[in-house]
């Protein structure tokens, strides 16, 4: 599907994509068929390998951008929407990732509820498709325990000490995306979503979230691979405690032959909003998988080796993140500089 680009788009949607061909079509489709609201599409093609770039040209009207060489300390994707944002000429900004796929009017809707809400910032969490064994073990455990550490209610009630965002659907108001800093201003973090909710916060703007099923919904991860490496760079930036989580996930499952503790653990996982067959099986499977993963995060980013898209990323006590290709070392002196 082709679109026709206003002259003054009122959003600017920005797609950062580093070797997503496998998802970036049905995204770009899903976007391009929004209506009710002036908008453009960039995508940042981010050192592709694969076909991501021709698929992305492939839809007249979708402007292709490159990011340019990774400024020492960046994250790829901090680096790719920074560029995307300079590109954009909206009044607001949507950063969506290549592998959601965008419900029919669901823009105009957001827009309209960021609108109605006084936000500055809108964050989604999509309906999370699983599809694989291992996505429906894990999945459902990790989004019911970030339920329970960023309560969405809590989120919106800006008194709250909890903040929070979900980078794969972040709508800002640009001035207040230029005012707080934007994406540069947290250029060196991994979990880059949650951080610049914080300085969204922190600035006083007001930032609304909550579970968008009725928006959009995305597929994270294929296979177990990807899970694992995905989840072993995020999983110990998101939760304050995650070793005393990890613990609590084995306790709990080894008590699993107490009906009371299989109920009271179905309901807990239930709250990630996946069926009831997946939930079972996440319920049954889950505790120990994940808690293999958040220890598996801890040790990797202890030892300043995260990696992620071919890139190693280190986030020693939240400091200077250093990126590297991978399969390299940091130079020590490098290190004791970031």
């Amino acid at each position: 599907m082709d679109i026709a680009v206003p002259a003054n788009p009122e959003v600017s949607i920005i797609v950062p994509a580093r070797n997503e061909e496998v998802c970036l079509r049905d995204c770009l489709r899903s976007l391009a068929a929004q209506t009710g609201v002036a908008f453009e599409i960039i995508v940042v093609d981010d050192g592709s390998t694969d076909r991501t770039r021709a698929i992305a040209e492939s839809v007249r009207g979708v402007r292709v951008v490159s990011p340019g060489p990774l400024p020492a300390g960046w994250s790829g994707k901090n680096n790719a929407v920074v560029a995307g944002a300079k590109e954009a000429r909206g009044n607001w900004l949507l950063f969506t990732d290549a592998d959601t796929v965008h419900l029919p009017g669901s823009l105009a809707r957001a827009l309209t509820e960021a609108k109605e809400n006084q936000a500055e910032l809108l964050s989604y969490s999509p309906e999370q498709i699983a599809v694989t064994f291992a996505e429906k073990v894990v999945m459902p455990v990790i989004f019911a325990e970030l339920a329970a550490q960023y309560p969405p209610e809590k989120v919106r009630d800006q008194s709250s000490g909890v903040v929070a965002a979900n980078g794969q659907y972040i709508l800002v108001r640009r001035d207040a995306y230029e005012s707080a800093g934007g994406h540069a201003a947290v250029a060196d973090k991994i979990l880059e979503d949650v951080t610049l909710a914080r300085a969204f916060r922190a600035a006083g703007y007001k930032v609304y979230f909550r579970y968008s099923a009725d928006a959009v919904r995305t597929r994270m991860y294929r296979n177990w691979n990807e899970l694992r490496e995905g989840w072993t760079k995020n999983l110990a930036l998101l939760f304050p405690h995650p070793v005393r989580l990890a613990m609590g996930l084995f306790a709990w499952w080894l008590t699993l032959p107490s009906l009371i503790t299989a109920a009271v653990l179905y309901l807990r996982v239930r709250r990630a909003n996946f069926g009831s067959g997946t939930t079972l099986i996440a319920t049954a499977f889950g505790p120990p998988v994940v808690g293999y993963l958040l220890l598996r995060s801890v040790r990797t980013h202890g030892r300043g080796e995260v990696s992620w898209k071919g890139r190693v990323y280190s986030e020693p006590g939240s400091a200077m993140a250093v990126s590297r290709p991978s399969g390299t070392r940091i130079d020590p002196a490098l290190e004791s500089r970031h």
